[in-house]
């Protein structure tokens, strides 16, 4: 998936860039903490630490998003009555009509149809961002970085090494074309570099063998950083279940599929925990219903399948969110499960309240003057200016004056037929009033 995606360099678009930029900081802050407190190198162990920030911080995005979810199970039921209702009907006024309605549905509940949209909407740049900084670590950490610079700066000065550079990188495992990436570039090298597995580094040594002692000083520099629990979190889990099958290693074996595992089920265990899949698997009806049926066995496998042929750094990510998100969601539906759809349904409409009153107009205001008919505005409430009623003097005396047959004295002939027809309704309703308040 990352492969598609960096290729179209979505990593360098507006506002991922920026995200991406900034969970670098915090990824760097991890590092820099680990080395000068605890005096550890580990990339493994700052992915980890950095997947549980990020996600700590989505807390309130997902809690918003699943109260919206809880809502719908309790809406949904409504919505599908009203469409059936108006099924069939494709005027415009029934359109019209059917809108309405809907919107009174979504004023009940204090919601609206995009109510869980924008939390997801919110997300998706920071979910989008996280790629780049896992996939491109030296990128954004200056120790990681400062590691491969030494046998960058020996690269370069190699005769002929952007030649023997960009044939090793447009192969697997690197893949970056150089008609896409300069690689005169150093910040380029070093992203290719750090994409090198054992083999990588060995085909390195073959075309540069006057840095051999370099590249395994290297190699066993970078091996620190990367090993995780004896795991190469820059080698993919396949490569290590394969090497390690033909060299009948049990233990890489089980080092190999340990990630992937444990990754696809607790993605498992995440998508059954969410409380969409408890409400809406009932209906065998809803196409939500369906969705979320194949959600639960779709997205382990698709954990399964790229935790297999992705770097293990980025399995070890996908493992531990998947992880951090069972333990949230274990959380958000105990505290969930304190409040019923009438709750939150009351809270989201005290919020709107909160906010229109902030705006300068309440909720009773609103109602008021959407609910006030034109035609029984008092008067003497309009604030007209000085200004306006000398014009409209002027007026009224320029239509009294008016010569017979003229423009404005059809006007005054037909504002009088409007007075002598509209003042005995007027008559009747005020009479009618006070009969009933009598």
């Amino acid at each position: 998936m990352y492969g598609i995606l960096g290729a179209a360099g979505y990593g360098n678009w507006p506002i991922i860039k920026q995200i991406a930029w900034l969970l670098g900081q915090i990824m760097n802050l991890i590092f820099n903490f680990l080395d000068k407190v605890f005096g550890i190198q580990n990339i493994g162990l700052c992915i980890i630490i950095f997947t549980v920030i990020v996600y700590t911080l989505m807390i309130p995005l997902t809690i918003k998003q699943q109260k919206f979810s809880k809502m719908s199970a309790v809406m949904n039921p409504e919505i599908q009555k009203l469409q059936k209702k108006y099924a069939g009907k494709r005027d415009q006024a029934s359109q019209m009509k059917m809108q309405e309605e809907m919107n009174l549905i979504y004023e009940k509940y204090g919601t609206s149809p995009t109510g869980g949209c924008l939390p997801m909407l919110i997300q998706f740049p920071m979910l989008f961002a996280l790629y780049p900084v896992i996939q491109n670590i030296p990128k954004y950490v200056t120790g990681v970085r400062n590691v491969y610079m030494p046998i960058v700066n020996e690269i370069m000065a190699t005769d002929g090494f952007q030649k023997i550079m960009e044939s090793i990188g447009k192969a697997k495992p690197v893949l970056m074309s150089p008609d896409t990436y300069n690689y005169g570039d150093a910040n380029i090298l070093v992203q290719v570099l750090y994409k090198f597995q054992d083999a990588t580094w060995a085909t390195l040594q073959d075309k540069m063998p006057v840095l051999s002692d370099s590249i395994s000083q290297t190699m066993a520099n970078i091996g620190h950083m990367n090993n995780f629990l004896g795991i190469n979190i820059g080698e993919a889990p396949w490569t290590m279940l394969t090497s390690s099958l033909s060299a009948g290693k049990i233990a890489g074996v089980i080092a190999a599929i340990i990630i992937p595992v444990v990754a696809a089920g607790a993605q498992f265990i995440s998508v059954k925990l969410q409380p969409t899949a408890a409400t809406t698997n009932n209906n065998s009806n809803d196409p939500m219903a369906a969705s979320m049926k194949s959600m639960t066995y779709m997205m382990p496998m698709m954990s399964l399948f790229f935790c297999f042929t992705l770097p293990a750094g980025l399995g070890i990510y996908w493992c531990a969110s998947a992880i951090v998100r069972c333990i949230q969601q274990v959380g958000i539906n105990k505290y969930l499960k304190k409040y019923s759809p009438e709750d939150i349904a009351k809270q989201n409409q005290d919020k709107i309240a909160k906010k229109r009153e902030k705006n300068g107009t309440d909720a009773k205001e609103l109602n008021r003057m959407a609910t006030t008919n034109t035609r029984h505005v008092d008067k003497r409430n309009v604030n007209v200016s000085k200004k306006d009623e000398e014009k409209i003097e002027q007026a009224t005396s320029y239509i009294k004056d008016a010569k017979p047959g003229s423009l404005a004295s059809k006007a005054a002939l037909v504002s009088r037929y409007n007075n002598s027809q509209s003042a005995p309704k007027a008559k009747k309703q005020e009479e009618k009033k006070e009969s009933e308040e009598k």
